[in-house]
């Protein structure tokens, strides 16, 4: 059985890394800002996986994103999934180039089906992530929207999630605008979306205020993983912390010798700094 995992995300808009409020963006700080607060090379002992993806409504620079991705994730030794706005193979090459290990997906997964078939075919299907984002109408149906957001799709959410099952991506990551950056905990209501036999891992996002809420994500057998990408909650050691919180809880995330790994990251750079 495979173990659970705790995943961190960040957003990127811009040159800048952002907060998001039901996907209103509100600006923290820039790269130098986020590596001040978040050194990725300890952070990594604390995660089981980083995500990082560009939501830049307007047009994008996709070489800053690309070069920001290689600088935040130097040292970083665990998967590191990164998209936003993916439209071509050569985009997805790119990201993978700058240091990530998959490619997450969004709009082609409703619009483009061959660019999913082309990326599983050229990079693996386990290296693709299918990301889905879903909201609530007044009278308490779900439905999925894409394009950041901003264009509801026809048809119920639990038929499309079904329809992205039988697409070929490693996982889903599911994502509740409604409690997006509202540290109200997961909308746990949307695993009721998913197939009875779910054929995918499954990564639950949105509404992470603490520790508990992570538990709380954790406890569904449904659920792979959990994701937050709030960066107040948990700047500092509060990674450390919350993960630590969970395996006391008796969450079975994979545990780490930390005082091994640091000292495999200071060979590795002693041997850097040793000339040929």
């Amino acid at each position: 059985m495979l173990k659970k995992r705790l995943i961190f995300t960040l957003l990127y808009n811009d040159g800048y890394f952002m907060l998001s409020r039901n996907f209103r963006l509100q600006k923290v700080g820039d790269l130098h800002w986020l590596k001040s607060n978040y050194n990725f090379s300890h952070i990594s002992f604390s995660i089981d996986e980083l995500i990082v993806l560009d939501v830049t409504r307007g047009e994008r620079n996709a070489n800053a994103f690309c070069e920001s991705l290689k600088s935040l994730t130097e040292g970083c030794f665990v998967p590191i999934a990164a998209g936003g706005g993916v439209r071509t193979t050569e985009q997805a090459r790119s990201l993978l180039r700058s240091g990530a290990d998959k490619v997450v997906v969004n709009t082609p997964l409703f619009e483009n089906e061959t660019l999913i078939e082309e990326l599983a075919s050229e990079f693996g299907q386990q290296c693709v992530v299918g990301s889905v984002d879903i909201k609530r109408t007044l009278d308490g149906v779900y439905q999925v929207w894409s394009h950041y957001g901003s264009q509801c799709l026809p048809g119920s959410a639990a038929y499309r999630i079904e329809e992205i099952t039988t697409k070929p991506v490693g996982e889903i990551y599911l994502n509740s605008m409604d409690r997006d950056g509202t540290g109200q905990g997961y909308d746990l209501n949307m695993l009721n979306l998913l197939p009875k036999v779910m054929p995918k891992p499954v990564i639950l996002a949105g509404g992470v205020g603490n520790a508990i809420h992570l538990a709380e994500g954790l406890a569904d057998p449904r659920v792979d993983a959990v994701a937050t990408a709030h960066l107040f909650n948990f700047v500092g050691d509060g990674l450390k912390q919350a993960r630590q919180s969970l395996i006391d809880r008796g969450v079975d995330l994979p545990v780490w010798d930390i005082q091994l790994l640091e000292q495999h990251l200071r060979s590795n750079k002693t041997a850097q700094c040793i000339p040929t």
